[in-house]
């Protein structure tokens, strides 16, 4: 990786917390920002060499917390008019969650303020396929829609969000799915998106698969973001999440997969989510979120350094 490439030298970051549960059956992740926040997050980053600064949480609307759809489409609409502001001015977007109805709000900002350069890809890494409709949602989660909604289908208040901009499947790619229904399924396969299942991913590795991921979302002109659910990797390296599935990456492998491509100069922002600090354990998740930074900030000079001398 050419040093010239990396985002430091040329580009503010701003994390940007959602502290809403408001979509998934455990809320827990609502305070995910919070305590990374607390944690000092953006001091690491610094140490890094960034230039980060962390702008205000946007936190539900208590007059709404009962109405889920109308509390998740608030939410999202404000966090897409964020993102949006800061792509615009030139600083590069790190969403931290949060429940994953957040991506709706954070891609659809991205991609209505870059759409004068061209479609947006994004890299969705997750143990779920969360692209359920509300006629193939046997729970009705909103957590479980939001891959659909950013595709174009789903609740029109949700899909309406950023002037209806959508994104093209060919250039989404979901990565380390294990855990996911009929309905969904069928439906990503006939709108063509690309689903690296764990089984492939086991079979053929990590860094493989993931390679030829990048590349697909790389399709897109307008660049592409990543998204990484926690609960992708393996509950034995990240136990606090909302949704955990047993049979997940190594955090171990996942980092250094994503470290092979740190600081590409067509990564548009990166969304980390579903952090629950009630179910983590020695802290053990949060510096995973660090480390995954790193990894896909910086690349593999980042993995020599070891992430304690950080906080």
């Amino acid at each position: 990786m050419n040093d010239q490439s990396l985002p430091h030298l040329s580009k503010r970051l701003q994390v940007v917390g959602v502290a809403s549960g408001c979509g998934a059956r455990d809320t827990g992740c609502e305070a995910g920002a919070d305590v990374l926040r607390a944690m000092r997050l953006t001091a690491r980053l610094r140490s890094r060499g960034f230039r980060a600064r962390w702008a205000p949480v946007i936190r539900p609307a208590a007059a709404y917390r009962e109405d889920v759809l109308e509390c998740v489409r608030r939410t999202c609409l404000r966090l897409s008019r964020r993102v949006e502001r800061i792509v615009r001015h030139g600083e590069f977007p790190i969403v931290v969650g949060g429940d994953h109805t957040c991506a709706i709000g954070t891609w659809k900002g991205v991609a209505h303020a870059s759409a004068d350069r061209g479609l947006l890809g994004l890299l969705w890494i997750d143990a779920h396929m969360d692209a359920h409709t509300p006629q193939t949602s046997e729970s009705g989660m909103l957590h479980g829609m939001p891959v659909a909604s950013l595709l174009g289908y789903g609740y029109p208040e949700l899909t309406g969000i950023a002037d209806g901009v959508r994104l093209d499947p060919e250039c989404v790619c979901l990565f380390g799915v294990r855990s996911f229904e009929r309905g969904e399924a069928e439906f990503l396969q006939r709108l063509g998106v690309r689903v690296f299942f764990m089984e492939e991913i086991v079979q053929r590795g990590v860094a493989e698969t993931l390679r030829e991921a990048v590349a697909l979302v790389c399709c897109a002109d307008g660049g592409f973001g990543i998204t990484l659910d926690l609960d992708a990797i393996d509950p034995a390296d990240a136990p606090g999440v909302g949704s955990p599935a047993e049979g997940g990456m190594r955090a171990a492998d996942l980092i250094s997969a994503l470290a092979e491509h740190g600081g590409d100069a067509n990564l548009s922002g990166i969304e980390i989510v579903e952090y629950n600090p009630y179910r983590d354990r020695h802290a053990a998740t949060a510096g995973v979120v660090g480390d995954a930074l790193d990894a896909m900030l910086i690349g593999q000079s980042a993995l020599a350094v070891p992430h304690s001398a950080a906080r």
